[in-house]
Protein backbone atom coordinates (compact mmCIF):
# COMPACT_ATOMS: atom_id res chain seq x y z
CA UNK A 1 0.00 0.00 0.00
CA UNK A 2 1.30 3.30 -0.62
CA UNK A 3 0.20 6.94 0.44
CA UNK A 4 -0.28 10.04 -1.81
CA UNK A 5 0.31 13.41 -0.20
CA UNK A 6 -0.91 16.37 -1.97
CA UNK A 7 -0.94 20.04 -1.11
CA UNK A 8 -2.02 22.80 -2.63
CA UNK A 9 -2.29 26.88 -1.72
CA UNK A 10 -5.88 28.23 -1.24
CA UNK A 11 -6.20 30.28 -4.43
CA UNK A 12 -4.47 27.12 -6.60
CA UNK A 13 -7.30 25.02 -4.69
CA UNK A 14 -9.66 27.42 -5.53
CA UNK A 15 -8.66 27.63 -9.22
CA UNK A 16 -7.83 23.84 -9.82
CA UNK A 17 -10.21 21.62 -7.38
CA UNK A 18 -12.56 20.46 -10.37
CA UNK A 19 -9.77 19.12 -11.91
CA UNK A 20 -7.58 17.74 -9.21
CA UNK A 21 -11.61 16.18 -8.51
CA UNK A 22 -12.08 15.14 -12.11
CA UNK A 23 -8.14 13.40 -11.87
CA UNK A 24 -8.26 11.69 -8.36
CA UNK A 25 -11.90 10.12 -9.44
CA UNK A 26 -9.74 8.04 -12.15
CA UNK A 27 -7.50 6.34 -9.82
CA UNK A 28 -8.70 3.68 -7.25
CA UNK A 29 -7.50 5.00 -3.68
CA UNK A 30 -8.99 5.55 -0.69
CA UNK A 31 -9.17 9.41 0.77
CA UNK A 32 -7.58 9.36 4.56
CA UNK A 33 -7.81 12.76 4.91
CA UNK A 34 -8.31 16.28 3.36
CA UNK A 35 -7.49 19.41 5.68
CA UNK A 36 -7.76 23.15 5.53
CA UNK A 37 -4.84 24.20 7.50
CA UNK A 38 -5.85 27.28 9.90
CA UNK A 39 -4.06 30.51 9.06
CA UNK A 40 -3.77 30.01 5.07
CA UNK A 41 -5.85 27.87 4.17
CA UNK A 42 -3.65 25.42 2.37
CA UNK A 43 -4.97 21.79 1.71
CA UNK A 44 -3.27 18.98 2.37
CA UNK A 45 -4.62 15.82 0.91
CA UNK A 46 -3.56 11.81 1.73
CA UNK A 47 -4.98 9.04 -0.69
CA UNK A 48 -4.35 5.26 0.08
CA UNK A 49 -3.45 3.57 -3.33
CA UNK A 50 -2.48 -0.25 -3.57
CA UNK A 51 -0.67 -0.58 -6.46
CA UNK A 52 2.74 1.43 -6.73
CA UNK A 53 2.07 2.47 -10.19
CA UNK A 54 -0.99 3.99 -9.77
CA UNK A 55 0.63 5.68 -6.90
CA UNK A 56 3.25 7.25 -8.94
CA UNK A 57 0.84 7.98 -12.04
CA UNK A 58 -1.60 9.42 -9.69
CA UNK A 59 1.59 11.59 -8.11
CA UNK A 60 2.93 12.48 -11.33
CA UNK A 61 -0.45 13.93 -12.85
CA UNK A 62 -0.70 16.01 -9.83
CA UNK A 63 2.29 17.90 -10.16
CA UNK A 64 1.03 18.66 -13.28
CA UNK A 65 -1.49 20.86 -12.02
CA UNK A 66 -0.77 23.79 -11.61
CA UNK A 67 0.55 25.26 -7.80
CA UNK A 68 -0.32 21.68 -6.78
CA UNK A 69 2.77 19.16 -4.90
CA UNK A 70 2.51 15.75 -4.61
CA UNK A 71 4.84 12.88 -3.21
CA UNK A 72 4.37 9.31 -2.51
CA UNK A 73 5.55 6.49 0.47
CA UNK A 74 5.03 3.05 1.47
CA UNK A 75 2.28 2.18 4.32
Amino acid sequence: MWRVKIDCSAEDWGINSKIFKDMAAKYPGTLLSSKKMYGDDRRIMEYQIEDVSDADEFTEECLTIPGFTAMFESL
